[in-house]
């Protein structure tokens, strides 16, 4: 069966394309959190500030994941605000620059598993 993807408050499945897009634009507005669930249960967030991204990718609804890393970054960020109002702050080794965000996640929707370039840390 090949897995699906659609934005979590949408019903209708989208290609890796159009979800780039979509987060893009969300960006853009202001919305800075974003999930995904695939049609197998796996979900997919990213939580951006406009410049970095929090990207992390879920089995199923319980499961603590895992998350890009940005090896060597310094430094912290704040700004990710989630839909309920929280003002997250990250160091920036657990968050990756926004374009690189919106590379891993077109990968994951379209292959199903991150780019072989990309480091992560399993929050499990």
């Amino acid at each position: 069966m090949i897995e699906t993807w659609a934005f979590s408050e949408g019903a209708l499945p989208v290609t890796a394309e159009e979800a780039v897009e979509e987060l893009r634009g969300r960006a853009a507005e202001g919305k800075l959190e974003s999930w995904l669930t695939s049609s197998t249960g796996r979900q997919l967030a990213v939580v951006t500030n406009t410049e970095r991204a929090m990207v992390l990718l879920l089995e199923d609804e319980g499961d603590p994941g895992e998350h890009a890393t940005d090896p060597g970054a310094e430094g912290w960020s704040d700004g990710f605000v989630l839909e309920n109002g929280q003002d997250d702050e990250y160091p920036d080794e657990d968050t990756v620059p926004l374009g690189e965000a919106l590379r891993i996640a077109h990968h994951i929707l379209a292959h199903g598993a991150p780019p072989s370039d990309t480091s992560w840390a399993v929050d499990r």
